[in-house]
């Protein structure tokens, strides 16, 4: 059954959609006038150097927030629905690896950062399928320091859930930058497994690799090991990215294998490129089959309510003005742009402060975890949907989606717990709109990669009120949390400020005069990354 997304101008698409199919060239040629952009950033990262706020060249950026960059995950349906129906634990397993390989290839070329999200940003998204079911996507800023992205997903008709939480640390490596992408999924068949929670697959994510960021050809590359686990059927994957060594390899390979966790037996292996032609091994038989070709896949982008219909805080809305600069690769503009809304963001939390008002996600809930907790096994979730998706039928589990927040065309905005607002509210989108800007889809310019630079790597616990939205509180531990954010924030700029804000986790991470090396476990290579020198 061929599963495809609805045509037609009702909804826009996802802000980034080209021909991002199939393989591509993940190199980006830096020009001398670049290359000279980025041997001064560079110069700017050595250990002790002050890196508040760093400008990034608008040919690395990306038009669209990483709450949407996420909804790749969810592109090819043709993969993830039928999975559910598969009777076989061992081939159900097998398909939920297809699956999760399915979405790296959709990238535009070159290396590309998506916006780093605000707090309370939010995006929500739908896919319409060939047999007129629906896939509903919910996702949420719910921290800025660290950053997390908790997100949603779920197609009642076809028994499948998905809750996740992407936590990004950055790193710098001398010529090369690495975003650490710390974080898990829970995908669920809730027609599975015994419990109400159905069956459930924890998946990690692979770790992504700019390399030649202050001289030579910039470079994608995904790398490390990820990890698929099923609990209740005893299975596991380790899939292996591979980076290419100094002296052999070759970019884009992956590894892996697939196992059987009660007796250790080893029932498949994995091997190919994650952009192009990946194979699985039956050990049994020796039987070699193509698991998932990336190279002919074409993968289906969400629909998104026009811009008329969004809220100031959805995504994109908000980054309307900086996307659209981006687009025309107008740098100054883009800056501009971006520090209004960041400024904004700055705004708030010191008006929050002033006021005791202790901020709180609208849309996600802190996971109860521990023994005995109703989310006993999530704890690494840290955030989870505030909504009980829990009715007796399809049709009535998409009643309460929707009531959590619009996602579809028309759909009112039943706002519960309005944030309060600021001192003064970003005219980005106003200020640029077009009358036809609702109606006609956004340029298609490819979807999106993940290479992060300006993440803020410091643990701090948010207090635990799993109702309103905003309280006004006196205790003391609401206004360190306030003064937090505003000590870890940058402080304010003019107009002329730069475009991308690097955070002090940076400065933890520098090597301090210490090699970083890592070992391709196929060719023995090692490949070392040492800090720039000035």
């Amino acid at each position: 059954m061929r599963i495809a997304g609805l045509p037609g101008p009702v909804c826009n698409r996802s802000s980034y959609d080209d021909k991002s199919d199939g393989p591509e060239d993940e190199t980006t040629v830096v020009e001398p006038e670049q290359g000279n952009v980025l041997s001064h950033i560079i110069s700017q990262l050595r250990p002790g150097a002050d890196l508040s706020r760093v400008v990034l060249p608008t040919f690395i950026l990306e038009p669209r927030s990483m709450l949407e960059r996420i909804t790749n995950f969810m592109a090819h349906p043709e993969t993830l629905l039928p999975m559910p129906e598969i009777n076989d634990p061992v081939e159900r397993f097998v398909s939920v690896v297809k699956f999760y390989l399915s979405g790296w290839h959709i990238k535009p070329p070159g290396v590309k950062k998506p916006l780093n999200p605000i707090l309370g940003e939010t995006f929500t998204c739908y896919w319409e399928f060939a047999d007129h079911t629906k896939g509903y996507y919910i996702a949420e800023q719910t921290s800025h320091h660290p950053p997390k992205s908790s997100y949603f997903y779920m197609a009642p008709e076809h028994n499948i859930r998905i809750d996740g939480c992407l936590k990004p640390r950055s790193k710098f490596l001398g010529n090369s930058a690495a975003s650490m992408m710390e974080g898990i999924a829970i995908l669920r068949f809730l027609n599975r497994g015994k419990g109400p929670k159905g069956e459930r697959y924890i998946l990690t994510q692979p770790n992504m690799y700019a390399r030649g960021i202050l001289f030579g050809k910039m470079k994608y590359e995904l790398g490390d090991h990820s990890f698929v686990r099923c609990p209740e059927l005893g299975l596991s994957a380790d899939i292996e990215f591979k980076t290419k060594g100094y002296f052999g390899g070759t970019y884009n390979a992956i590894g892996g294998s697939i196992k059987n966790d009660k007796t250790g037996e080893i029932l498949y292996e994995l091997s190919g490129m994650w952009n192009g032609e990946m194979m699985i091994k039956d050990l049994k038989t020796s039987k070699k089959e193509v698991l998932f070709n990336a190279s002919n896949a074409k993968h289906t982008p969400p629909l998104v309510r026009p811009l008329d219909e969004q809220d100031e805080r959805e995504s994109q809305k908000l980054w309307f003005a900086t996307a659209k600069a981006v687009k025309e690769r107008n740098h100054e503009v883009a800056t501009d742009e971006k520090t209004k809304i960041e400024d904004m963001q700055r705004d708030e939390a010191a008006k929050r402060a002033e006021e005791g008002v202790e901020w709180r996600p609208r849309l996600f809930r802190p996971v109860v975890g521990g023994p005995g907790g109703p989310d006993e096994g999530e704890e690494d979730l840290d955030w989870i949907l505030n909504a009980n998706i829990d009715g007796s039928t399809p049709q009535k589990q998409t009643e309460q989606i929707l009531a959590v927040t619009p996602i579809l065309r028309g759909q009112a905005h039943t706002e519960k717990n309005p944030i309060p607002p600021p001192h003064h509210r970003s005219s980005s989108y106003a200020s640029t709109k077009s009358p036809t800007t609702s109606h006609a889809p956004p340029p298609r310019t490819g979807d999106n990669d993940l290479i992060d630079f300006g993440q803020n790597d410091g643990a701090r616990d948010l207090p635990a009120n799993l109702h309103p939205t905003q309280a006004v509180k006196e205790h003391p531990e609401h206004q360190k949390l306030e003064q937090t954010l505003r000590e870890t924030s940058t402080e304010r700029k003019p107009q002329g400020s730069p475009l991308i804000d690097f955070q002090d986790d940076l400065k933890r991470d520098l090597p301090a005069g210490n090699s970083l090396t890592r070992h391709d476990t196929e060719t023995s290579d090692m490949d070392e990354f040492v800090d720039a020198e000035g």
